[in-house]
């Protein structure tokens, strides 16, 4: 494949080849037939979403969204449960409880008494069943309250169909050329599930890094989780870290086993200014979610102890400290679309607020270890989005308006535009 006349950063308008899923040349004036002209619009490296929940977002299709976004009060959670006909499962997801309160068995069989219904926290963790989805499925529980345990629901609850062709088609169109699947626990053939999707794939658990997940009811000792990570070596790993325990704990594991490269912090939603020279040490790499301090500011507002709420979910700070930083959207958990990410971690107040450049790069980083930056490179794999419009024009945009086309292994994955435009 030839695109002719692209801009490339650092090396203005060219021409790129394409051979054998890599950049084979770059240069003005290749010799062949072009098969994409580029008028000048920008070609980056394709956008990779460092920490995603694949199959969950591909559950959303046949899911109820109950969040605050959706759903304002008790009436309306009830009317929403009610949309299946009696007998079937209803399954609802994104739940806060700024909708309606608190949930258990007993509220909801106040809501819906005849059907099973079963409703996801916002945070992922947390599921609720009614008594008649609870009786369904053969569950023991006094509250219908269940803290993690989507293995065992996988077991006992009716499958979900997951639309995963729809999933990879709007990421495509995102110019999303590569997923970090962070399921903690990945169901058996998750890899081969996910394979269908035709993005680059790094499903955690299966590939590096392994996932360790901190909870801070049941969190180890630092020398406990240390033993846990000496165990893992020499494979890198990614630890969950959503308080400040949690992050202090993880340091201090970390200084005790030694770091390797490629470790992560997911999340880091509550790093003090203390920890910062300490994560550069360590060389960790922190994947976080800008996007959440401004999608949640109103519960973050409510919920977060004054204390903590200066420290959410840093970005520019970690790279001024020198600390490595990428992103992930953490979708279904919140929105799927990096360009959106982009534009909150523009809009952070001052303390935190990125460049346009620099919030773009947090989804530039290799799959594997996103802290590396990617280039459009001779050599370089041909994972590809192609835009529009030069990349100052995209950047004072930051939307997926601007995504013409992207490759993954020079082959295009997004639908032809209706004029034909970039198709091959």
């Amino acid at each position: 494949m030839l695109i002719r006349d692209v801009e490339v950063e650092g090396r203005g308008r060219v021409d790129v080849r394409v051979e054998s899923g890599r950049v084979a040349g770059i240069g003005r004036r290749l010799a062949g037939d072009a098969q994409v002209e580029g008028r000048g619009a920008a070609l980056l490296p394709g956008l990779h979403d460092h920490h995603v929940h694949l199959t969950a977002l591909a559950a959303e299709a046949a899911s109820v969204r109950v969040g605050p976004a959706e759903v304002h009060g008790r009436d309306e959670l009830a009317e929403c449960l009610r949309a299946g006909a009696p007998g079937e499962w209803v399954r609802a997801v994104g739940y806060h409880e700024s909708v309606a309160g608190e949930l258990d068995r007993w509220t909801l069989d106040a809501l819906v008494p005849d059907r099973p219904v079963r409703v996801q926290h916002r945070g992922g963790a947390m599921w609720f069943l009614n008594s008649a989805a609870l009786r369904a499925a053969g569950l023991e529980s006094a509250d219908g309250r269940l803290w993690r345990e989507d293995g065992r629901l996988r077991a006992l609850l009716p499958p979900v169909p997951l639309d995963l062709a729809d999933v990879g088609r709007r990421a495509a169109a995102l110019g999303v050329t590569g997923f970090t699947n962070a399921d903690p626990h990945p169901a058996d053939g998750l890899a081969q599930t996910l394979s269908v999707l035709p993005q680059r794939l790094v499903v955690m658990g299966v590939d590096p890094p392994v996932k360790l997940m901190l909870d801070d009811p049941t969190l180890p000792t630092p020398a406990d989780l240390a033993a846990t990570v000496a165990a893992i070596r020499p494979r890198p790993i990614a630890v969950h870290c959503v308080t400040r325990v949690q992050l202090l704990v993880t340091l201090l594991a970390l200084e005790e086993a030694g770091p390797a490269e490629g470790d992560r912090i997911e999340h880091g939603s509550v790093i003090p200014a203390e920890a910062l020279p300490r994560l550069r040490r360590l060389g960790v790499t922190v994947v976080t979610q800008p996007h959440f301090p401004i999608e949640r500011a109103r519960a973050y507002a409510a919920e977060v102890h004054p204390d903590d709420r200066p420290h959410l979910y840093r970005c520019r700070s970690l790279a001024e400290a020198g600390v490595p930083v990428a992103a992930g959207t953490d979708a279904p958990y919140g929105t799927h679309d990096p360009w959106a990410v982009m534009r909150a971690a523009v809009a952070r107040h001052a303390a935190e607020r990125l460049t346009p450049r620099a919030a773009l790069g947090l989804f530039l980083g290799g799959p594997h270890r996103p802290e590396r930056p990617r280039r459009v490179a001779v050599g370089s794999p041909a994972d590809l989005c192609l835009l529009h419009v030069p990349l100052r024009e995209a950047l004072d945009a930051l939307t997926a308006d601007t995504v013409r086309a992207a490759y993954v292994r020079g082959r295009p994955i997004t639908e032809p535009a209706p004029d034909n435009e970039g198709a091959q």
